[in-house]
């Protein structure tokens, strides 16, 4: 399988590069699982995918403020720092620019000195390991001085932080949104609820390897990055329970997914725990836990359009992708959502 076999051709002015006033306004496209028909309705509709007794499964992490600008000590050089996983004692592995600048022993300063930060060492992929110092708490400097990493192909600066979180945001440590979950409301999830379906979460802190392009031509060499979840008993139970009784588990984004397929056992049974996942699902992969999915369009040539493409076949997909294009959806973070049920 090729990675090109995974390329589609996107206008750029397709890249949503604002959130749109009202979350939960997005168009939605429907792609059928058992036909692969296409019908175009919006977000609000989803309530007509969804049946009593099915559960929807959201992953509540929350994006912390991650990207954060200092200066070397020794030149007053600018450098720029996106914190990427929590280390043990204030180390954070990190994705810093220029690397050429951040050599072991370098010391940075942010924010006039209220925070410090010394490179210990260079690790997987030239990112480093930079042990922080501050008084008072970390959460709350880094919500003074950090920035929201928002991708690569978002070139607008976001007025409102909290539009790149979801309404059910809880456990900080994502440098990237969830994204299929920032079309949910408080009231659509209400009508969720109310229509008999059960709202189960998950959490996967979302690293920024999921906009890695594949850089290998076949798929199959591809390395994923990991990411920590937590699954916890309650809600293992309540997804299980919902397969027993023969309702449906739809995943909100391939975060809630892949946390899901990763915990989820040869039997088909959800176990609660937390750990390290890294993996990757692409055509061919057998799930053994989702029965729909509620997305975003993905970029060309992604680990996330492999993993839609798991789902519902390659050819739906790249045909649905070239109706969306046609019908001048909104891609990415921003964009439109796409149910597969």
């Amino acid at each position: 399988m090729r990675t090109a076999d995974f390329y589609y051709d996107l206008p750029q002015e397709l890249i949503a590069q604002d959130p749109l006033e009202d979350r939960s306004s997005s168009r939605l496209m429907h792609i059928s699982l058992k036909d692969g028909s296409i019908e175009h309705r919006h977000f609000t509709d989803i309530l007509d995918y969804l049946n009593k007794g099915d559960c929807l499964v959201i992953n509540d992490t929350k994006v912390i403020p991650a990207r954060l600008y200092g200066h070397k000590e020794e030149t007053g050089a600018l450098i720029e720092i996106l914190l990427l996983k929590r280390r043990e004692n204030d180390i954070w592995e990190c994705l810093v620019k220029p690397g050429k600048k951040a050599r072991p022993g370098a010391k940075i300063t942010f924010g006039n000195g209220i925070l410090k930060g010394e490179i210990l060492d260079v690790v997987d992929e030239g990112n480093r390991l930079i042990q922080f110092h501050y008084e008072g708490i970390f959460e709350e400097i880094l919500d003074q001085l950090g920035e929201m990493p928002l991708p690569p192909y978002i070139t607008h600066k976001l007025k409102d932080k909290n539009r790149y979180q979801t309404v059910y945001a809880k456990h900080e440590g994502s440098a990237a949104a969830p994204t299929a979950g920032l079309h949910f409301t408080e009231e659509l999830l209400e009508k969720v609820k109310e229509k008999g379906v059960n709202i189960a979460h998950v959490t996967l802190h979302v690293g920024l390897g999921t906009f890695r392009p594949v850089k290998v031509d076949d798929v199959e060499k591809h390395h994923m990055h990991s990411e920590f979840y937590i699954v916890e008993e309650d809600q293992a139970k309540l997804i299980n329970d919902t397969k027993k009784a023969g309702g449906r588990v739809i995943s909100v984004g391939t975060t809630s997914c892949r946390t899901l397929e990763s915990a989820t056992g040869e039997d088909g049974i959800l176990k609660a725990g937390s750990g390290w996942t890294e993996i990757f699902i692409y055509p061919g992969y057998h799930f053994k836990m989702i029965d729909g999915l509620i997305t975003n369009f993905h970029l060309p040539e992604s680990t996330l359009l492999m993993l839609v493409s798991a789902l519902a076949g390659k050819e739906t997909i790249m045909h649905a992708y070239e109706v969306a294009v046609q019908e001048k959806y909104r891609f990415f973070s921003f964009g439109d959502a796409c149910i597969l049920i």
